[in-house]
C-alpha cells in the first residue's frame, strides 16, 4: 500500500519569497513535515551526548540507547535489530591522537542498551576514529591513524618544515571479524607515498607521473603548515560488487578508491588483486592539484564528507553522493549535496579511464542540490546526506544540528533541528542553540532514515512517545494518513495563493467532498462541503500566516493568506 502523509502540528516554520512565519518562537524539534516525506524512522547520535535516539516522522521519541560513552562518530542499526555505534570515554583519552572524531571502540548494544561485544582500538600507536562500514559478511572497515616519527617521516621524503609537531599521523584501514574480533586484512596510506622533494630516498619520483601515489608533502586546510593530522579520512564506504573501498579526506579535498581484493601482502604493493594494482589508488576525484594535474579551476571539492555509492536499488545507485561542506569554495561559503558518476573502465577489473596528464573524471558533478540562497545551507564540518527508496534525499547539516529532507524537486519536506546539546542536555522549545567551544552545541555528525518496513526494527515497539525537546506544545498533535494509491486522488485546483479574502477549490471530479481549513498550530478553523466541483471559503477575518486544507482526510496543500 502506497502512503500518502500529511502532517499537522503545532509551529510550522516556512518561507515564502518575501515572507517569514516563525510560529511562537519555534526553535527545534520538528519544524516541517509534508506530504511527499519518505515516511520511517531517522537515528542520530548527538556528538556531545553519550544518548542515541530514534524519532519518528512527527519528530517523538520512539526509542533510545543510553551509553557512558560519546559517539565516534557513526552509528547504524543491524537487521538483527541491535545497534552498532562507535565510542569514545572523550577525544583526550589518547592524548596522543587527540583530534575531532577520533574514537577508541566500536559496539554491538541491543535494545536495552547492553553491550553485547565491542572491540577497541586506540593506545599510543594507532586510533580508529569517525566511521565504519559493514561488509556484507559482517566484517567491519574502519579507517584509523597510526603514529609516525619525524625520523620516519624524513626517511619517507616528508619536507622537514612540515614537521612542526615533530610526528606523522598516517592513515590506514583494518577489517575487523566481529566473531573472534581479530583484525584480517590491513591497507596502509604509507606503503604507497610519492615525493619529489629529496632525491635520495627510495621513493623520490614526478608527482604528475603517479596519480595512483599519494604525495607526501601534501598539505591543505588546517594543514597548510604541516599539521600531524596530514589526511583526515572522515569516512568509508565498500562497494561488494567490486570489491572496492572508497575513503574521503577532508583536508585535502579529495576522496580516493583503493581495491579490497587484495591480500595483506598485495595491499601494501603496487600488484595483486582484481585490478591488478595492489594498494594503489585506481580513482582519486576532487582536487586534481593533489597529484600535480591541472589548475584550481579544475578543483571541485572545498571540503567534504560522507562520501559513499549509492546502495543498489535505490534512484541513482552505483553513483558517488558526498556532503560538499565548501570551505572557502568560489562564490562564497555554502555547502551543497553533490553526485558523480565514476568513470568505470571496466567493472571487471574494477579500473577507471584516466588520461596521462588530465585529471580524472568527470570535470563536474552529475547533479548538486544547493539553497536559494545558498548561504542558507552551509556546514563546515561534519554533516551526510542519504538517498532515499522514493528519491528524496536526506540531509544532515551537521554543523547546525538540522535534518532536512529534499524531494525530487529540490523542495524540503522535512526538517528538524536536533535539541540534545552538550553533555546530553535537552533544549526547551523556543530556546536558543547555545554555543559551546565557538561551535553550535547540538552538532551532529550524521543521521539515517529507516524505512518501515526494516528488517532491524521489527521487533522494537514503535509506539511513539513524546518529542524530545522540553516544553513542547500540549496537545501535540501529529497525523500521518494512509490511503490507497495517491493517483486516484482527483487533481484540485486552489486559487489564489498567496490569498487575501477569498479561497476558490476547483475539483469537478469529486463534487461531494468535505474541505477542511487548518492553521499553523494544527487547529480546524473552517469546515465546508464542496457541492457542485467548486467552493469558495471566505477568509478575509483571519490573520496572514500558513494554513492548510485537507480534502477527505486523504490529500493537502498549503496556501498562505496575506494581507
Amino acid at each position: 500500500m502506497k502512503k500518502t502523509l500529511l502532517i499537522i502540528f503545532p509551529f510550522f516554520f516556512f518561507l515564502f519569497p518575501g515572507f517569514q512565519l516563525t510560529a511562537q518562537n519555534q526553535t527545534v524539534g520538528l519544524l516541517n513535515y509534508e506530504a511527499g516525506s519518505f515516511n520511517g524512522y531517522t537515528l542520530f547520535n548527538p556528538i556531545r551526548s553519550t544518548s542515541t535516539y530514534l524519532i519518528d516522522n512527527c519528530g517523538r521519541l520512539v526509542h533510545e540507547w543510553q551509553s557512558n560513552l560519546t559517539p565516534g562518530n557513526s552509528t547504524m542499526i543491524l537487521e538483527n535489530g541491535n545497534l552498532l555505534r562507535t565510542a569514545s570515554s572523550g577525544i583526550m583519552s589518547n592524548p596522543v591522537f587527540a583530534f575531532g572524531g577520533g574514537g577508541e571502540r566500536i559496539q554491538e548494544v541491543d535494545q536495552d542498551g547492553n553491550v553485547l561485544w565491542e572491540f577497541i582500538y586506540s593506545d599510543s600507536t594507532h586510533r580508529m576514529h569517525h566511521d565504519f562500514v559493514r561488509m556484507p559478511n559482517g566484517n567491519l572497515l574502519m579507517p584509523a591513524w597510526e603514529l609516525k616519527t619525524a625520523e620516519e617521516a624524513i626517511e619517507a621524503g616528508r619536507d622537514t618544515n612540515l614537521l612542526p609537531d615533530g610526528v606523522l599521523w598516517a592513515e590506514f584501514i583494518i577489517e575487523v571479524e566481529p566473531a573472534t574480533g581479530q583484525i584480517v586484512w590491513e591497507w596502509h596510506l604509507w606503503d604507497h607515498l610519492i615525493q619529489d622533494f629529496d632525491s635520495t630516498k627510495n621513493n623520490y619520483g614526478t608527482v604528475a607521473d603517479h596519480p595512483e601515489l599519494f604525495d607526501i608533502n601534501l598539505t591543505g586546510g588546517p594543514t597548510i603548515s604541516g599539521n600531524r593530522n596530514q589526511v583526515h579520512i572522515n569516512s568509508i564506504d565498500y562497494n561488494p560488487m567490486m570489491d572496492q573501498i572508497l575513503i574521503n579526506s577532508f583536508f585535502l579535498s579529495e576522496f580516493y578508491i583503493i581495491d579490497h581484493s587484495t591480500t595483506t601482502a598485495q595491499a601494501a604493493g603496487h600488484s595483486g588483486g582484481i585490478s591488478g594494482r595492489g594498494g594503489d589508488f585506481l580513482y582519486r576525484w576532487g582536487n586534481p592539484q593533489n597529484y600535480d594535474h591541472g589548475t584550481a579551476e579544475d578543483r571541485t571539492i572545498w571540503g567534504a564528507h560522507n562520501a559513499h555509492w549509492i546502495p543498489d536499488g535505490l534512484p541513482d545507485a552505483g553513483k558517488i553522493m558526498y556532503f560538499h561542506n565548501g570551505n572557502g569554495r568560489p562564490g562564497g561559503s555554502h555547502s551543497s549535496i553533490d553526485i558523480i558518476v565514476p568513470p568505470v573502465d571496466d567493472y571487471q577489473t574494477g579500473l577507471y579511464i584516466y588520461q596521462p596528464g588530465v585529471p580524472f573524471g568527470p570535470t563536474a558533478p552529475e547533479w548538486s542540490y544547493v539553497a536559494d540562497p545558498p548561504e542558507n545551507f552551509y556546514s563546515n564540518f561534519l554533516s551526510g546526506a542519504q538517498r532515499l527508496p522514493n528519491g528524496n534525499t536526506l540531509i544532515c547539516s551537521g554543523a547546525n544540528g538540522r535534518f532536512f529532507e529534499i524531494n525530487t524537486d529540490n523542495e524540503i519536506v522535512w526538517e528538524y533541528i536536533n535539541p540534545v546539546i552538550n553533555g546530553g542536555m535537552i533544549l526547551s522549545q523556543g530556546d536558543t542553540i547555545p554555543l559551546f567551544a565557538g561551535r553550535n552545541a547540538n552538532i551532529v555528525f550524521r543521521c539515517t532514515r529507516y524505512g518501515e518496513d526494516y528488517p532491524g526494527l521489527a521487533n522494537y515497539d514503535l509506539s511513539p512517545g513524546d518529542p524530545i525537546e522540553l516544553n513542547f506544545p500540549d496537545p501535540y498533535t501529529c497525523e500521518i494518513i494512509s490511503s490507497t494509491t495517491e493517483g486516484n486522488l482527483p487533481e484540485i485546483n486552489i486559487f489564489p495563493n498567496p490569498a487575501r479574502n477569498f479561497i476558490e477549490i476547483e475539483m469537478p471530479q469529486l463534487p461531494d467532498a468535505t474541505v477542511t481549513l487548518y492553521n499553523s498550530l494544527g487547529q480546524p478553523v473552517k469546515k465546508a462541503t464542496l457541492k457542485t466541483g467548486r467552493l469558495t471559503l471566505d477568509v478575509s477575518g483571519f490573520s496572514p500566516g500558513i494554513y492548510f486544507i485537507k480534502i477527505n482526510d486523504t490529500k493537502a496543500a498549503k496556501i498562505l493568506i496575506g494581507k
